[in-house]
């Protein structure tokens, strides 16, 4: 059977990932459409957007494209099985289903013996009291699915909370508690598999937070030599036994006790924008490729750097900008409180350490994201 040529790439989503997706895809000489609430999202320039509140704009975006992908793990299954009765989706639709729930998601970690912590399945305030009882305090409450970015969750830190966890999060119906896992740091792994199965990763990167969004992310992860291979093999495992195409991040908590996986995403990740410039080829890039079905571009980092997200507002454009070593990246979209508007990629120069950069930086975000300390 003949290759399928594929020109254009249709992708569920038109957010920030969608637009770095497609600025990435157009080199290679492919071209994207989107399927986006709404037509004026940060892809817009980039192509065709079908507006998925309209009747019928589903099918005029399975049409406009030859295969598919998506930029956001929760993306709707039905429109994804429409669309598989006539196109390919990657990464699979297992890989996306199971990430839309976090206690199938636990399930596959524990099925490819891969650590994560004790947790339990919460349907019921008297399962969470039962839950605090067994896992003991603090305890981490999640909706099942949904929620992102520190929404749908909830920390249980004394006995009293059991109930305004509940109330906060109970209307979800299912709910997962997991026991705190007292981590070191956070950390996450991104890796890459082809359709012909050859996979590539990056470099673990060490990630920061702030009011529970990803504040900024260090590549290579410090200290993390003995961790690389140890994680490589855990996301690798998942990539097989799903048999993705396609980019998949892999977040980890690094403990006293050995790495333990928090949660997995099917796609392009914040936490491997820094691999635009620090890569060989970048994560955008190389996802691309694989669901094009081209060889993959080598994983090998280029240099030492840091990831900063822009969030809330935006800093003047010529102060970032005059900072040698600094890559900034605006993602079209309107000020708004938590909401991440860009990012900047710190690359160190002759004369300006990463730590010099950043704490540049940090005096020019309005939003100064603990660069500092």
């Amino acid at each position: 059977m003949s290759k399928v040529q594929v020109e254009n790439i249709g992708i569920f989503g038109g957010g920030q990932l969608g637009r770095m997706l497609a600025q990435a895809a157009l080199p290679l000489n492919l071209t994207c459409t989107f399927f986006e609430a709404g037509i004026d999202c940060p892809s817009k320039d980039l192509g065709a957007v079908f507006d998925s509140t309209q009747a019928n704009a589903l099918q005029d975006f399975i049409d406009s494209a030859d295969v598919f992908t998506l930029e956001f793990e929760n993306t709707s299954l039905t429109d994804a099985d429409a669309l598989l009765t006539q196109k390919a989706l990657y990464p699979p639709r297992v890989a996306l289903a199971t990430a839309q729930n976090r206690l199938s998601e636990k399930a596959l970690f524990d099925q490819l013996a891969i650590p994560v912590a004790p947790y339990q399945r919460v349907e019921s305030e008297a399962d969470l009291r039962q839950a605090a009882v067994s896992m003991g305090l603090p305890l981490v409450v999640k909706t099942a699915s949904g929620g992102y970015d520190g929404k749908g969750q909830f920390v249980v830190r004394e006995e009293a909370q059991v109930s305004q966890a509940w109330q906060e999060l109970g209307a979800a119906k299912l709910l997962i508690a997991e026991a705190f896992v007292p981590f070191v740091r956070e950390v996450s792994i991104i890796a890459v598999r082809g359709q012909d199965g050859e996979v590539r990763t990056w470099p673990l990167t060490e990630n920061h937070h702030h009011h529970g969004i990803l504040s900024h992310s260090i590549v290579p992860a410090p200290n993390s030599t003995d961790l690389q291979p140890i994680a490589q093999d855990y996301i690798t495992r998942l990539l097989n036994h799903l048999n993705y195409v396609g980019v998949l991040t892999l977040e980890l908590f690094v403990t006293p006790e050995g790495l333990f996986a928090n949660e997995m995403a099917p796609r392009v990740h914040n936490s491997g924008h820094w691999s635009i410039e620090g890569a060989v080829c970048s994560q955008f890039e190389n996802h691309m490729r694989a669901v094009a079905g081209l060889p993959l571009g080598s994983t090998e980092l280029i240099s030492p750097c840091m990831m900063v997200n822009i969030i809330g507002q935006h800093p003047a454009r010529d102060a970032v900008l005059k900072l040698a070593g600094a890559h900034l990246h605006f993602y079209g979209k309107e000020e708004r409180v938590g909401r991440k508007l860009g990012h900047v990629t710190l690359i160190p120069t002759q004369g300006n350490t990463l730590e010099a950069l950043s704490s540049a930086l940090a005096d020019i975000l309005p939003e100064p994201l603990a660069l500092k300390g």
